[in-house]
């Protein structure tokens, strides 16, 4: 097939098949790199919304509790307790669009409110952080109900030591934190003790989108930016090489059916300016041996004609 096309659809099929070889590569190559850094992008957001919490469960714990833990005594103040605002605030942050896909979670072994609870794997969190103090972070993709997640966790440590008031013991938590939870959770902890984990995840599913949109978006500024190059050098080719190589056949052409009379011009000084004074020198190279053959014919004849006068004149 390739024999019946001329130079310039060579090439140009030469070009495509490279530039579809490269863009399966680079397409490979510059998907891992994009999930790689849309991963870190959402880690980085994931990084400051846990420092966001943070931040609200110590101005819970620094400000607001110390205002309302004499009230606990006679009425159930969820704004007293730390997760409790924490979930809140977060709440409110996933009414923004860009937060929306991200969950925030107080993953506990022993939690007062149940919905805290952490399941198996993030039990198996926990327990990393409690064999290994000096862990402070765990990330990665998990497998849920809802398909895989990305997560990133830190441990949660009793650092106050008025957390206790609502954890040591049921008696000495205040009557309405009974009332409302019952005696039989979220006790028994203690100071510095790293008693869960807590822990933004974000559907893996947003990570991938986010790096596909990136890949895609490139590999299309690379397709078009490569077919521009495939046609400026189509341009180029035709103008500086298919043009003159035609135009140098056409005389060749000519002076193979004896017309002598055309002039190969040199219009460069590269390959095809060698083969136009290749061409010029055979021109010249024809012409002297037709002039040659022109002579040994009109010699044939005078000398043909010399004879036919002398034997006229001997018969005579």
């Amino acid at each position: 097939m390739l024999k019946k096309l001329n130079p310039r659809q060579k090439f140009t099929a030469l070009l495509l098949v490279i530039l579809l070889g490269g863009l399966v590569l680079s397409g490979m190559a510059l998907s891992a790199v994009l999930r790689q850094n849309a991963r870190r992008d959402i880690t980085s957001t994931a990084l400051i919304l846990l420092e966001t919490m943070s931040s609200v469960r110590d101005y819970t714990t620094n400000q607001i509790n110390p205002e309302l833990i004499q009230q606990l005594d006679e009425k159930f103040l969820p704004q007293t307790i730390p997760a409790y605002s924490a979930r809140e605030v977060f709440e409110l942050l996933r009414k923004n669009p860009e937060y929306r896909d991200f969950f925030y979670k107080e993953a506990t072994l022993n939690p007062t409110n149940l919905r805290d609870k952490a399941d198996t794997f993030e039990a198996k969190l926990v327990e990393q952080f409690r064999a290994n103090d000096k862990l402070k972070e765990l990330s990665g993709f998990r497998a849920t109900a809802s398909g895989e997640t990305f997560y990133i966790a830190r441990p949660l440590v009793i650092g106050k030591a008025s957390c206790l008031q609502c954890h040591s013991t049921p008696e000495a938590a205040p009557p309405t934190v009974i009332e409302r939870y019952g005696s039989g959770n979220g006790f028994g902890w203690h100071l510095n003790e790293i008693v869960g984990a807590k822990m933004i995840s974000v559907p893996a599913d947003t990570v991938i989108h986010k790096a596909n949109q990136s890949s895609l978006l490139i590999l299309a500024i690379v397709f078009a930016t490569f077919i521009g190059i495939i046609l400026l050098i189509n341009l180029l080719l035709n103008r500086y090489v298919i043009r003159p190589l035609k135009h140098i056949t056409r005389l060749a052409e000519e002076v193979s059916t004896g017309q002598t009379g055309v002039e190969f011009k040199q219009l460069s000084d590269d390959e095809i300016g060698s083969l136009t004074r290749a061409f010029r020198r055979m021109q010249l190279s024809l012409e002297m041996a037709l002039r040659r053959l022109n002579r040994a014919d009109k010699g044939r004849e005078i000398g043909k004609d010399m004879s036919q006068e002398i034997s006229s004149n001997s018969n005579s």
